[in-house]
């Protein structure tokens, strides 16, 4: 759902900018890139994580208890991914339009970087207990999406993406992006832990 929801407020925000033209701020096939190959194999890697070992789940089955409620999914959980990629959209869209040099093309890179690399921040903060798998998904989407800075001559500036103003600006919009949501999600574990973060 975020993946969908992020991409969507940055659009709208782009559109909004730019007097509710109706340009697409991404092409077609950075948009299928995106949800297909820079993207999916890390979100389906999630299928492998574990937030228990198989003994203490076993030991503890209480721990499953909250399951059966349905606290996992409600309309908070919904409304708290929500937000954060409302913040996250923003955060992206104004960091690059704020960072906008010259060329219109820059800020498709910057934005469509950040918006990667944050994809895969989230997924990352996500993870209970890392796997073998996730690092590979994760490996993988990273190098396919360089390789695809480099060869995609019609939607990047070879010769800009190779540069440190790209990477510092790129780096700076995906810190704005990812850091605040990381010091909440450690506040928030340290101060009020899941029931089966206290077992282990």
């Amino acid at each position: 759902m975020h993946r969908g929801l992020i991409i969507s407020i940055m659009q709208a925000i782009f559109s909004c900018v730019f007097y509710f033209a109706s340009v697409s701020l991404y092409q077609g096939v950075l948009m299928v890139a995106y949800s297909t190959v820079y993207t999916m194999l890390p979100v389906f890697s999630l299928v492998v994580d574990r937030d228990v070992t198989a003994l203490n789940a076993l030991t503890y089955p209480e721990l499953y208890k909250e399951l059966g409620k349905g606290r996992s999914l409600s309309y908070k959980t919904f409304c708290i991914w929500i937000l954060i990629s409302i913040y996250q959209g923003s955060a992206i869209m104004y960091g690059a339009l704020l960072v906008f040099d010259s060329d219109f093309i820059h800020i498709v890179s910057i934005s469509f970087t950040a918006l990667i690399v944050t994809e895969l921040i989230m997924v990352a903060l996500t993870i209970h207990t890392w796997h073998w798998a996730m690092l590979l998904a994760q490996a993988l989407s990273l190098s396919l999406y360089a390789g695809s800075l480099l060869i995609l001559d019609n939607f990047f500036d070879r010769q800009f993406v190779t540069t440190w103003i790209f990477l510092s600006k790129t780096t700076a919009i995906t810190a704005i992006s990812c850091f605040p949501l990381y010091i909440i999600k450690a506040l928030r574990r340290r101060f009020s832990p899941p029931s089966y973060a206290k077992v282990n």
